[in-house]
């Protein structure tokens, strides 16, 4: 397996009113790049600690779902090793994307998660962005052929009242609608094959 990426400029901006070393006074921060994948347990206690945060101090808080469309393809062909070594290239990856407080981790298998504090809906759009065009220039090397990793992603920000599991539903249901449009559109630009379809409610040809 060979995976090549592209490199970006990280996203820098703290919190309003929040210096970097101040976030979690309990530890020291990890440098850029150093920031490790949390696993489901761990990021869900870490997810309960930032919406506490959030609370007490009401400041916002967004969360990044990244979801790869095409890793099944991937495990059929490989195994089932390639596709945890993708996903932690791209924990690696996109870690340094992010500011020292921020915080990836998966909560299923099958998904990568980040943990944006202090970021309002306006900043999360502008990691997400950056994630996509980060995701692009990843490849993935497989049986001899380069292939580009297929991403949706979905941003939800905190509410309050919202525990963590509201919250991951709803950047599950976020990236539920992007994948329904991104095939919606796929279909509108395929070309029809054998002729049109018959009209809805109407029988086909016996």
């Amino acid at each position: 397996m060979d995976l090549s990426e592209g490199r970006e400029r990280p996203y820098t901006r703290p919190p309003n009113g929040m210096a970097a070393n101040d976030h979690d006074p309990h530890s020291s921060p990890p440098s850029a790049g150093q920031i490790g994948c949390l696993s489901a347990q761990a990021l869900g206690e870490r997810l309960e600690e930032e919406i506490n945060r959030a609370g007490r101090h009401d400041s916002p808080l967004s969360c990044l779902l990244v979801v790869i469309d095409n890793i099944a393809e991937f495990s059929g062909e490989q195994g089932s090793d390639l596709p945890e070594q993708v996903f932690a290239y791209l924990a690696r990856a996109l870690g340094r994307e992010l500011r020292r407080f921020d915080r990836i981790g998966r909560p299923s298998d099958g998904e990568l998660l980040l943990l944006l504090p202090g970021a309002d809906g306006p900043r999360g759009e502008i990691v997400a962005r950056r994630v996509l065009e980060r995701m692009r220039t990843i490849k993935v090397e497989a049986a001899g052929t380069r292939r580009p990793l297929r991403v949706s992603v979905g941003l939800a920000a905190w509410e309050k009242d919202a525990s963590g599991d509201d919250l991951l539903a709803r950047t599950r249901a976020a990236t539920r609608r992007e994948q329904a449009e991104d095939a919606a559109a796929e279909l509108a630009t395929t070309p029809l094959q054998g002729g049109s379809p018959p009209a809805l409610g109407r029988p086909g040809p016996s």
